[in-house]
């Protein structure tokens, strides 16, 4: 009988919710849980509001490596997706045409030495007639003049092999830093003209994100402060790299760095900041308290009628013990932890 009474009254009370108000009721499930597991009152907290702003997930460093110099790719040493050095060698080219003009650079400058050598020899034995009155002043001066010349010379001919050696160092593409190689433009035998590009390679082991926030948000960032961020919806930790304001824009640009060393975050995703904003009121329950099925979040909320499974709707992921329910409780409300 009293089964009877309980189930007529349950019934009367969904028909009564049935015929309420304009807004529908969240959707409940009836279940049993443990004897003695651990409650929580629902409460308003004050919390600090964030501004979300999106942009995108970037290398911190990209290069795409060229040459100078016109020929043919003689070696490439690393396929897209190898892990490179700092200072590896990545790609050779043809050096036969640089090596001819570098024995010739050699050439002249051993020439110039010998030249030097012999005007210094030379002007230094006029110098001693000279002293001796035994050169004429004249004799001096075409002696004086003429080891400059060399002297001159030999400098114009060191420098010519300085810059030949320079341009040398352009038949071998190394990596200017540690990272991953991205793509490979060319194969062993391509001819290249100078400026085409030959490889590319980025450092993710952190990764920069660029947004536009408007001015009053940026009144309590500094470089260096941290700020929660998500990752193509994977929570992480920014560190604000610097804040400057947009030329003509009513906007300003706060550049983060995200830490990445496992390279479990990927370039190019989609990436929210989430800025201090000041202070709002909002309800936060334990993670533990959540229950998931599929898409579907819940809590368990003790009720006269025992406890029910009711949906809620939370903020965005976010690192943590406690999440932000937006909707489905209400302060108040006695739900039940996971946790013992």
């Amino acid at each position: 009988m009293m089964k009877q009474i309980r189930g007529t009254a349950g019934l009367l009370a969904m028909l009564l919710a049935g015929c309420g108000g304009d807004e529908p009721a969240p959707a409940t499930t009836a279940m049993t849980v443990d004897a003695g597991q651990r409650t929580l009152t629902v409460r308003d907290t004050t919390i600090t509001a964030t501004f979300e702003s999106a942009g995108v997930a970037e290398p911190f460093e990209r290069a795409v490596l060229s040459t100078r110099l016109m020929g043919n790719v003689t070696a490439v040493l690393v396929r897209e997706g190898d892990r490179v050095g700092r200072g590896q060698l990545l790609a050779r080219l043809d050096a036969r045409e640089i090596e001819a003009r570098r024995a010739q650079a050699e050439a002249g400058v051993s020439a110039a030495e010998a030249v030097q050598a012999d005007a210094q020899t030379h002007a230094g034995r006029i110098r001693s007639l000279y002293a001796d009155s035994a050169a004429t002043r004249s004799q001096l001066d075409q002696a004086e003049t003429a080891l400059a010349r060399a002297e001159a010379a030999l400098r114009t001919a060191r420098a010519a092999g300085a810059e030949l050696e320079a341009v040398g160092d352009y038949t071998e593409i190394r990596a200017p830093f540690g990272g991953m190689v991205t793509r490979r433009f060319v194969d062993p035998g391509a001819f290249l003209a100078p400026g085409a590009p030959i490889l590319e390679i980025q450092d993710a082991s952190r990764l920069r994100v660029s947004v536009s926030v408007p001015p009053r948000v940026t009144a309590s960032l500094r470089a260096g402060a941290s700020l929660d961020a998500l990752i193509e919806g994977h929570p992480a930790r920014a560190v604000v790299e610097g804040v400057v304001p947009v030329s003509g824009s009513a906007v300003y640009t706060v550049n983060a760095i995200v830490p990445n060393p496992k390279g479990e975050l990927l370039t190019g995703g989609s990436a929210t900041l989430l800025i201090p904003d000041g202070t709002r009121k909002a309800i936060l329950v334990p993670r533990t308290a959540l229950l998931q099925e599929g898409d579907l979040t819940g809590v368990r909320v003790r009720t006269p009628g025992g406890v029910e499974v009711r949906w809620v709707r939370t903020a965005s992921p976010a690192a943590g013990h406690e999440v932000e329910v937006l909707s489905g409780l209400t302060p108040g409300d006695v739900i039940l932890d996971g946790s013992r």
